[in-house]
């Protein structure tokens, strides 16, 4: 479980190193967007697209070029106003716009999500000193160019107050300098140290949480619901802190004192790690409920329905990590809709070579589930008998009484009439004595009425079903019928009882003076009339 479990992790963080700049899907709840249009001239600066407007600009703003930064305002002030202009919104996008920029929509004519402005985006929103301030691109269409996407002149005409309460804010921090000096990777040092203080504080939030959770939830687990395997020391498993601390952090990177490019490499990891912990705690919950069906099964079954269970949880975890990497690939962008088709068309195929072995796990399935046999039931399958030893998920073992084994297809048995031997509660007492021609009625009456009180005294013998008759006169006998069920705990202990019933029924046909029959012919000969004549 922990290899599985580090393995998803590696892999899904590896997913996100790679996916971080793949292209991103349209907002939440935003119309379907046209496809874009092919034959569209291609701007140099990337401003055919929100997105493209979006990253642009920051990308030229945080190297300091105002001059190409301005080039994505809608604005009529002069270059050096536009430049300074350019430089107030980088400074308001980087300190509070939300990080989602993966979210922003990448086709030439946008979201249209308001259908009463549809050449409008909104990028997002910001917090200002008279409320919430939304940030909005604007279509705009100018003489022989193609339309491009500019941030609109009525948010810029509202960012200078808002860059100002940003400057007020930053002032009133008290940190040294040195350390919005300094960088890491490109990284102020301020900033790696809010995001180590933040990530700390949340880990330390669970711990308290896990500690304090400990001492609550396993009394209440054993006295209300039995639940005696619950640990006194770690009721919330890794994925559910990991889960826990991504869903305080997406709230936490949004408010942080940090730059929009840590903000959103930071919303991206959180997203990840919210992916994954949730893919993680389903393989646990599926490790949980195999071991409380394990712990439910019969012995007799335990073998062969571990293995089916076993191989179900397997599907179940594949399962749950191919949703999650759909679900990441849908995050950033990626249509995971071919991947699927192709995964359906090989499915199908492989569905259609594995026909018999499929129908063969699903018959074992049924045999497990329904409880038809069990190892050990003494069973009459087709023209094989014996004792079952295995039931596997494509075939069951017999063991046969000459110590052979015969392997059945599971497919097989589910067609095929199944009798359980061992599953008898009562065993058929049915010989038939065959009496000399030489007995008498008397001697026949005798032995009726000598073998009917034979069974009445027996405990081991039902009662209610014993029944002897005198059936037929048969080729070279008189034929009784005898017909009981006996109570035995098993066929060796029938053979036991049949076996002195049969010495006592002698008993009884001796004492009416006849005897059992054997094949015999009697030969008539008839004497020549003529002979005695002469």
């Amino acid at each position: 479980m922990r290899c599985v479990s580090r393995r998803l992790l590696a892999g899904a963080i590896l997913l996100w190193t790679l996916a971080l700049p793949v292209t991103a899907q349209t907002l939440p709840g935003a119309a379907p967007a046209p496809a874009p249009d092919a034959a569209a001239p291609v701007d140099p600066l990337g401003r055919t697209t929100p997105r493209g407007t979006v990253l642009g600009f920051l990308a030229s703003a945080r190297k300091g070029d105002e001059a190409l930064a301005r080039q994505y305002l809608d604005t009529r002030l002069p270059d050096a106003a536009a430049e300074t202009l350019a430089h107030q919104l980088f400074a308001v996008l980087d300190a509070r716009l939300p990080p989602r920029l993966t979210l922003l929509n990448d086709t030439p004519v946008g979201s249209r999500a308001n259908p009463l402005a549809p050449e409008e985006e909104v990028v997002g929103s910001v917090s200002g000193p008279e409320g919430p301030l939304d940030i909005v691109l604007e279509r705009v269409t100018r003489a022989k160019a193609a339309p491009l996407w500019l941030f609109s002149a009525a948010t810029l005409d509202a960012i200078p107050q808002v860059y100002d309460d940003v400057r007020q804010q930053r002032a009133r921090m008290v940190v040294p300098r040195f350390l919005f000096k300094w960088r890491i990777a490109s990284v102020r040092v301020f900033e790696w140290l809010v995001v180590l203080i933040a990530l700390t504080g949340l880990y330390l939030t669970t711990v308290v949480l896990n500690v304090a959770l400990s001492r609550i939830v396993p009394p209440i687990g054993r006295r209300l619901f039995r639940m005696p395997a619950i640990s006194d020391h770690d009721v919330l498993p890794m994925p559910a802190r990991i889960l826990i601390i991504t869903i305080l952090s997406r709230w936490a990177f949004e408010n942080l004192p940090v730059s929009l490019l840590v903000r959103q490499h930071l919303a991206n990891l959180a997203s990840l790690l919210l992916i994954v912990s949730i893919g993680w705690l389903l393989i646990l919950v599926n490790g949980g409920i195999e071991r409380r069906l394990i712990a439910r099964i019969p012995r007799a079954t335990m073998g062969a329905a571990v293995s089916l269970l076993r191989v179900g949880r397997r599907v179940a975890d594949v399962l749950v990590v191919f949703l999650a990497v759909i679900v990441t690939l849908r995050r950033y962008g990626v249509n995971p809709a071919p991947v699927l088709a192709g995964l359906g068309v090989g499915g199908l195929a492989i569905a259609l070579a594995a026909q018999k072995t499929l129908e063969n796990v699903i018959a074992g399935a049924s045999l497990i589930f329904d409880q038809a046999l069990r190892v050990g039931d003494y069973v009459r399958v087709g023209s094989s008998e014996g004792a079952v030893e295995h039931i596997g998920l494509r075939s069951t073992r017999i063991r046969t009484p000459d110590r052979s084994v015969v392997s059945i297809p599971n497919g097989q048995i589910a067609n095929m009439s199944l009798e359980v031997l061992s599953e008898r509660d009562r065993f058929w007492f049915h010989p038939t004595i065959g009496l000399r021609y030489e007995t008498t009625p008397e001697q026949l009456r005798a032995v009726l009425e000598g073998v009917r009180r034979l069974l009445a005294v027996e405990a081991f013998v039902d009662g209610t079903s014993i029944r002897v008759r005198f059936l037929r006169m048969g080729a070279f006998s008189l034929d009784v019928e005898v017909f009981a069920y006996l109570y035995a705990r098993d066929w060796a202990h029938f053979l036991e009882l049949q076996e002195g019933l049969l010495f006592r029924v002698m008993d009884v046909v001796s004492t009416a003076g006849t005897a059992v029959a054997f094949p015999s012919q009697t030969m008539y000969v008839v004497g020549n009339p003529n002979a005695e004549s002469a």
